[in-house]
């Protein structure tokens, strides 16, 4: 399950934040396939988290957005991640006509629950 934060620049419209919000959980799971977990096209909830945060007064940062991407280590997503990173940044550019923008693709070992509801006893 990634994790997305998104950081953006007061100068960047919310339509293209919007647009970016519907686009980014299909295009992040492209990115982080792998056998280990393999994506079908049908996202649940939970599946991609997204925040977006506007850059405050005191932050540092030459680009008008940047993304950022934790997802759990594994040895398939480690091999090729450079290529996973410009291929995803490269989608982002495609279905949203950014152009100032970062990617950063963090795999850290991890572990991700949010329980069962479905089969949760009161």
């Amino acid at each position: 399950m990634p994790l997305v934060e998104v950081t953006y620049a007061p100068t960047v419209p919310e339509p293209r934040l919007r647009e970016l919000g519907s686009v980014l959980p299909h295009l992040v799971s492209l990115a982080v396939e792998c056998p280990e977990e393999p994506y079908d096209g049908e996202l649940q909830p939970g599946d991609v988290e997204i925040r977006f945060r506007p850059l405050s007064p005191l932050d540092r940062s030459g680009l008008t957005v940047v993304i950022e991407i934790k997802s759990k280590w594994s040895t398939s997503r480690e091999a090729n991640r450079q290529e996973r990173v410009d291929a995803l940044h490269a989608g982002i550019r495609a279905a949203t006509g950014l152009v100032d923008f970062g990617v950063y693709l963090s795999l850290p070992s991890a572990a991700w629950s949010q329980g069962d509801e479905a089969n949760a006893h009161p």
